[in-house]
């Protein structure tokens, strides 16, 4: 092989069940992983259901205000306490099964001759916590027994990526708004949409919309390929638009030399960040399977934007249109990681290598594990 192509993962790394299986344990099980917007529970009782690893986490909001992840699991059983997506309760979870009564915190309040058990520790035999961190205004969770440093797992992406971690500091994702949420349901592994994400080798051939906004995306290089570097808008387009039209203000407490530009994040192991001066769109992943995966995708805005009804379409149909161009391409490839001609895995050419690193992570990740 020659200087310019380095090997990608073979084929079976897309493929092989068992494979998916470690990742499930060791990666999205060990990792900080990015569940639900804080701002989709506002209410005491409220409540979401989210997949993550092999795991259903119940993630809900208490009387007090706080926010609390468990597995949602029935102490007693094993019934699972929710089977809804998402809902909101009065004051507690029962189990539909034997009709032990979880308050909003966990602990066991209630169960069918419970006062005849004085023994039973209702805290005990609560509902078992998952670890809980808000950053961004979204809810992160970890499964892990002693969860990694938020910082080193999370935070550094950031730093890695911006060249500090105050580079995401004026865009105040926390205070926006969502103005549209789209849910994809796409036919193939978690990885290659991580690996699409992080090049732009493809940019000139499937994204005609996104390279007229950003005309640097057509040489072929990824502006996270470099740190600190943000893409810069065309000379004639004047906001991130499906037309390059006009988008909105700049959101409050951005810094004059983010405007005009794009800046892309990929926060190991399912969370991608796009920030540009007047929104950001956020792509969470849930890997189901080795072959699915579900990527939910948030426009966020400036709170009066949303709450004054602007017409938000012209903004989230640029992305929307990059992510079913993506979705497509790893669509594409998904079943071709079976086939023989792709048993030792393929290439990546110079502006690709740093999909290299990500790979060296992953195999790390496994590895580490045996």
């Amino acid at each position: 092989m020659t200087g310019s192509l380095i090997p990608t993962l073979e084929g079976r790394y897309y493929t092989d069940p068992a494979i998916f299986a470690r990742e499930q344990a060791n990666i999205f099980e060990e990792m900080w992983f990015c569940a639900v917007r804080s701002g989709d529970l506002p209410n005491p009782g409220d409540f979401r259901t989210v997949q993550v690893g092999r795991e259903s986490v119940l993630i809900a909001r208490d009387r007090k205000g706080g926010l609390n992840a468990f597995l949602n699991v029935c102490r007693h059983r094993g019934a699972r306490i929710c089977v809804d997506e998402a809902g909101s309760v009065k004051r507690a979870f029962q189990c539909p099964y034997h009709a032990w009564t979880y308050a909003l915190d966990g602990n066991l309040i209630a169960a069918p001759n419970l006062t005849s058990m004085p023994d039973v520790d209702r805290v005990a035999y609560g509902l078992t916590k998952v670890h809980l961190r808000e950053w961004l205004g979204y809810v992160w969770v970890n499964l892990a027994e002693n969860p990694p440093s938020f910082e080193d797992d999370v935070l550094s992406a950031v730093t890695e990526r911006l060249g500090s971690l105050d580079g995401i500091d004026g865009y105040e994702i926390d205070r926006l708004s969502v103005g549209r949420r789209i849910v994809y349901d796409v036919k193939a592994n978690w990885k290659l949409i991580i690996e699409n994400f992080m090049e732009c080798y493809h940019c000139a051939t499937i994204h005609p919309e996104l390279t007229e906004v950003l005309p640097e995306f057509a040489g072929g290089y990824a502006a996270q390929y470099y740190v600190g570097h943000g893409a810069e808008f065309g000379d004639e387009i004047k906001g991130f638009t499906v037309d390059g039209g006009e988008g909105f203000e700049k959101l409050s407490a951005l810094e004059e030399e983010r405007d005009r530009k794009y800046y892309a994040i990929t926060i190991r192991p399912q969370v991608f960040i796009n920030l540009v001066p007047d929104h950001v769109i956020l792509h969470r992943m849930y890997p189901l399977a080795a072959d699915r995966t579900v990527v939910e995708c948030d426009w966020l805005y400036a709170k009066e934007v949303v709450d004054t009804g602007r017409d938000v379409s012209r903004s989230v149909e640029l992305f929307h249109r990059v992510n079913e161009q993506d979705f497509e391409a790893c669509e594409r490839c998904q079943p071709a990681m079976a086939s023989r001609a792709y048993a030792h895995g393929g290439v990546l050419v110079p502006s690709e290598h740093h999909i290299g690193g990500f790979h060296d992570w992953l195999v790390r990740k496994l590895e580490s594990a045996d």
